[in-house]
């Protein structure tokens, strides 16, 4: 029986989480392990059939399509290796990798790490402390060219599941992710407050818009 595990990848938009899943996933393959993809069902941005894809339209078929991965795991059970694309938006995530993991299965979670209010997405943190291996991409500045860690959300949506690519979101630095920000930013465990910052001069001189409690 093949050794439970669960890899993590981690990273913001545009880091390409995707893109190494589907690498992963291809790799048992030519190794012959039998391989279950799962897509999250309301993701219909690049393509609304079977298939996960890549922001550059790179594809891999998808076994399910679904919103509850308790839901498929008796079919799971048929699998060696077990793929899941968007693993954020989850709410059994962490049971259902873990029981998979402790029958024997090789599970890989692509997902987000955080928000765009970079705060913890959903449960998938709390898989931090039961996986063997994690890995955290990083993208490129949208606007500086650096690398980037955050993702950013280009409109003033509330809701944290606001699934969309390049017309939705941005990937940022740290720098870029207060800076050029028409949105008030609160850092309330900090005690900053960054009110529309429209350059970076703004973030490090006290004397442009910044104020401390």
């Amino acid at each position: 029986m093949t050794k439970g595990q669960i890899q993590l990848i981690l990273g913001p938009m545009f880091s390409g989480k995707t893109t190494e899943l589907i690498r992963r996933m291809r790799r048992y393959e030519t190794a012959n392990h039998k391989c279950m993809v799962i897509k999250y069902a309301k993701d219909n941005r690049y393509d609304d059939s079977d298939v996960i894809a890549t922001h550059d339209r790179n594809i891999y078929t998808a076994n399910v399509k679904t919103t509850c991965l308790l839901d498929h795991e008796y079919s799971a059970l048929n699998y060696s290796v077990i793929g899941i694309d968007e693993g954020q938006f989850y709410k059994d995530v962490v049971e259902f990798s873990e029981k998979m993991a402790n029958l024997g299965k090789i599970v890989i979670i692509a997902a987000l790490d955080g928000t765009y209010q970079r705060k913890g997405f959903g449960t998938i943190l709390d898989l931090v402390p039961l996986a063997e291996s994690i890995v955290k991409l990083t993208a490129v500045c949208m606007y500086c060219y650096n690398e980037a860690a955050f993702t950013k959300r280009k409109g003033n949506e509330t809701q944290i599941e606001l699934i969309g690519g390049k017309e939705s979101y941005l990937s940022v630095c740290r720098t870029c992710y207060f800076a050029q920000s028409p949105v008030k930013v609160q850092l309330k465990e900090n005690k900053i407050q960054l009110s529309n910052i429209t350059n970076v001069d703004q973030i490090y001189n006290p004397q442009k818009q910044l104020k401390l409690y």
